[in-house]
């Protein structure tokens, strides 16, 4: 799975049948997405109701640690994500992106349910934290591949140049998720008291992602294979799959080089920004409208920056972008910190919402060329597990221990910076050819 394999394994010159499909795919692309829109909606809440939930399952008379362990528990879910690429991903190669986008869907809904209807620590002692941290777990399990099912399914149902735009969408549906979870927390903050918010109501939109639940399987059950996978003369063994993963080790470092900026950046202007906001004092109510037109910002600029990363080499817009991101990240925050008001929260996080659809709008398409036909999803998955799993996940616990430990919320931008820098790197060692090469081709 080494990039000169990659090459020569993984594409082949477009096709007149491909070359001439020029309508997008609404219907298939509504139904993959919509799974992934509900598994981001419940990692959104659990990060915007963290406080309460800490105090929930993991009471302590420090606040501080209380927060802290709450996080933890997100983060632990994110550490399941490379078991589940593996495990479910090599499943999704052999059996089918339908098959696999299903079993996923029915592993996320277990995690979410466990969570929403768990009892308080106060009702069932430890039992409660350890259900929520099972919770996780699978939810993240599932995440594993979920996500890097749907990235490939929509590459594969993509003409040539038109991949970027496609498989956008998949970061797409995250931004309606955070609108949504947005509103929905911006309904309670008016209608319910703050004790019974804190008592209760922060389970209502957990318990709204249940109650949609039945409509993703209506959406997924009837989903139809891609014919990419559907030409396929035989399926590959796992013992093939995992020979790709293990011989293409180069390629996996590259491409979890590249989800570095890209995780880190949207945990950080979505997950963390609610523990954010309130360490800057700058109100909830203020806090939930940013994030919704944060997300409406994104969800503007993916399809944007998508057809421009369709016309132009995908290797150049990254490394423009990363650079940009590197350059005023600690600025920006610091120019933030210095004296926080409602205003300035805004343009810092309507920059970086920029800046993450300028980058994932590129990187996604630029990842899923990487990856060899015999192991796309467990690849991709894997790169982008692994990723989340060490840098995404643990990205709210460690800002709030920087922003603690230098009391200075300027510390969001050295973390910012670093990532940013990370992602450079892997631009830079990026063949320009090869890679105009693999953007033109037709996944096969």
């Amino acid at each position: 799975m080494d990039n000169t394999a990659v090459a020569s394994t993984d594409l082949a010159p477009p096709t007149d049948a491909s070359a001439r499909e020029s309508k997008v795919a609404v219907k298939p692309i509504i139904q993959v997405v919509a799974g992934n829109a509900l598994e981001i909606y419940d990692f959104m809440i659990y990060g915007y109701y963290a406080r309460y939930i800490a105090q929930t399952y993991f009471p302590s008379d420090n606040e501080y640690i209380s927060l802290m362990m709450s996080l933890m528990t997100f983060a632990f879910g994110f550490l399941a994500r490379p078991v589940g690429a593996i495990v479910l991903g090599a499943y999704t190669d052999r059996h089918g992106r339908r098959k696999g986008l299903i079993l996923a869907l029915s592993l996320m809904s277990l995690g979410i349910i466990s969570v929403a209807c768990t009892p308080s620590y106060a009702s069932i002692g430890i039992a409660a934290p350890v259900i929520v941290l099972l919770g996780r777990l699978l939810q993240g399990f599932s995440a594993g591949a979920e996500l890097g099912g749907v990235v490939v399914y929509l590459a594969e149902i993509a003409p040539p140049g038109k991949r970027a735009f496609y498989t956008c969408w998949q970061a797409g549906s995250q931004q309606i998720s955070v609108m949504a979870a947005s509103l929905v927390g911006l309904v309670l903050l008016y209608w319910l008291a703050p004790s019974e918010l804190h008592a209760w109501g922060w389970r209502i939109p957990l318990m709204l992602g249940c109650l949609v639940i039945p409509v993703m399987f209506w959406l997924r059950s009837s989903l139809t294979e891609t014919s990419v996978f559907s030409a396929k003369k035989k399926a590959p063994k796992v013992s093939e799959i995992c020979t790709s993963l293990v011989s293409g080790w180069r390629t996996i470092i590259l491409c979890m080089g590249m989800v570095s900026m890209a995780t880190v950046t949207s945990q950080t202007i979505t997950t963390y920004a609610p523990t954010f906001i309130k360490s800057l004092n700058l109100g909830e109510a203020a806090g939930f409208l940013i994030l919704f037109f944060g997300g409406l910002s994104v969800l503007v600029w993916l399809p944007i920056m998508a057809a421009v990363a369709d016309r132009f080499n995908r290797r150049t817009v990254l490394i423009v972008v990363t650079l940009l991101a590197a350059l005023t990240a600690y600025p920006m925050m610091a120019w933030l910190a210095a004296h926080a008001t409602v205003f300035k929260f805004a343009v810092v996080e309507l920059w970086f919402s920029f800046i993450y659809a300028s980058y994932s709008a590129v990187q996604v398409a630029t990842m899923v060329e990487l990856v060899p036909p015999n192991a796309r999803t467990s690849g991709y998955a894997f790169a982008q597990a692994v990723a989340a799993a060490v840098l995404g996940g643990f990205t709210p616990a460690i800002l709030t221990w920087l922003t603690h430990a230098f009391h200075s919320s300027a510390m969001v931008g050295v973390w910012l910076a670093v990532n940013a820098a990370i992602s450079l790197i892997a631009a830079l060692a990026l063949d320009r050819k090869k890679t105009a090469a693999r953007q033109k081709a037709e996944l096969h």
